[in-house]
């Protein structure tokens, strides 16, 4: 897979309010909550288009049952996909990723850690922006190996998952 890594685009947000319209009423009286993660979702920073969706559900196991009817709207179901308790989908179109759904029962700290990173990098954009430099060169360097990409990535978002904890722990 192409690493493919583009200058902040202003238009991420409503694409993510679109496709938010559209997965709501599959997931019914089921839905808690819709969040925009992901890089797609900082303001300022270079980030690989495509947007990251995180959905908390009151019970997991119902996500199954809905899984035709996700993919109506193009999204392959792609079960955990190595995140225990994740249900996770991707969508296509025309050969290129533009979608991930992130699907976590309510109370999962996969949540809290996806939407305390996120937070952390947008209250402090000079970590941000190391983030995005970081993106910029690993996408260099890695120019057709998403393996490699993400795999230079791993140390500072744990690096930063665990200060995004630290400081969302101090604001309560």
């Amino acid at each position: 897979m192409k690493v493919e890594v583009v200058p902040h685009d202003s238009t991420w947000q409503s694409k993510f309010e679109d496709e938010s319209k559209l997965i709501t009423p599959t997931l019914g009286n089921n839905l808690v909550k819709i969040h925009h993660i992901g890089s797609t979702s900082i303001p300022g920073i270079y980030a690989k288009p495509i947007i990251d969706i995180l959905v908390e559900v009151k019970d997991i196991t119902k996500v199954d049952e809905q899984n035709s009817v996700i993919a109506v709207f193009g999204y392959e179901a792609m079960g955990e996909l190595g995140i225990p308790g994740r249900r996770y989908f991707r969508k296509h179109i025309e050969d290129k990723r533009t979608h991930h759904i992130h699907i976590f029962e309510v109370n999962s700290p996969e949540i809290e850690r996806h939407l305390a990173f996120r937070d952390y990098m947008i209250a402090h954009p000079e970590d941000a922006q190391k983030y995005s430099e970081l993106k910029r060169k690993l996408a260099k360097e890695y120019p057709e190996d998403i393996e490699g990409y993400m795999d230079g990535k791993d140390g500072f978002i744990k690096e930063f998952e665990s200060r995004a904890l630290a400081w969302k722990a101090e604001k309560i």
